[in-house]
């Protein structure tokens, strides 16, 4: 599971990357078993080349000193920490791998802010990287960059469509599971079944009133309209 502090480098760096003009996607598997990459930005620069950045996210020096293969396979390569941890590890760096410095937006600056903020904090460079050649096919790469985009795509279509992605009867058998774990016959108002059932009944005798009401509202309105062409005719015969 990712940290709080871990998440809050991790939007940081995506609007850093989208700042620089670049694509940027996170958690990429890399070509030739070279591991996972943190975050992957993709760069056309004007003279038609591509560009590719890889940034390694640390939080802890436990972490930093992790067995986990660092993906450094791109032309810059780049840790992203926390100014305490660079203080810790900063000899620890090769010379060829950059450094940027995440540091949160002070709680009075947030509260003053006219707009809402794009990330929690920003990013400034401790350490530049130094260009390499590309440790991987570049073919093979962009697959994997492509592959990953349309993970997150797919997730952000799952997440809007919500439960409309289910059938019936998954959503009763979760329904069902739920209702029957730790079921409390003392106290149903904390179940989840019954609390399902009651705001069904609920609805419906809400839906039946307000149909009622309408229809009471409607024959009002009809009885009046006879009344009145009644009228002329009463003051005739009179």
């Amino acid at each position: 599971m990712k940290t709080k502090l871990t998440r809050q480098l991790e939007s940081t760096l995506y609007q850093y990357c989208l700042e620089q003009g670049s694509y940027v996607v996170e958690e990429v598997s890399m070509p030739d078993k070279k591991g996972i990459v943190d975050t992957l930005s993709y760069q056309q620069l004007p003279d038609g080349q591509i560009e590719w950045r890889c940034y390694e996210l640390k939080v802890t020096k436990a972490d930093f000193h992790s067995k986990a293969k660092l993906s450094f396979i791109g032309h810059y390569n780049y840790f992203v920490l926390p100014q305490a941890l660079y203080t810790e590890v900063a000899d620890e760096i090769p010379e060829h791998i950059g450094v940027l410095i995440y540091r949160a937006f002070d709680k009075r600056a947030v509260a003053l802010a006219t707009e809402p903020l794009r990330a929690p904090g920003f990013l400034t460079v401790a350490k530049k990287a130094q260009h390499q050649a590309l440790q991987v096919d570049e073919t093979a790469l962009t697959s994997h960059f492509v592959a990953s985009l349309f993970r997150e795509v797919d997730k952000a279509k799952r997440v809007k469509k919500g439960l409309q992605l289910y059938s019936d009867d998954q959503l009763y058998k979760e329904l069902k599971k739920r209702g029957q774990a730790g079921y409390d016959i003392y106290d149903p108002d904390h179940n989840l079944y019954d609390r399902f059932v009651d705001e069904l009944q609920h609805d419906a005798v809400t839906a039946l009133q307000t149909e009622l009401d309408a229809r009471n509202a409607e024959y009002q309105a009809l009885q009046l309209k006879y009344q009145a062409l009644l009228a002329p005719n009463l003051e005739d015969r009179l």
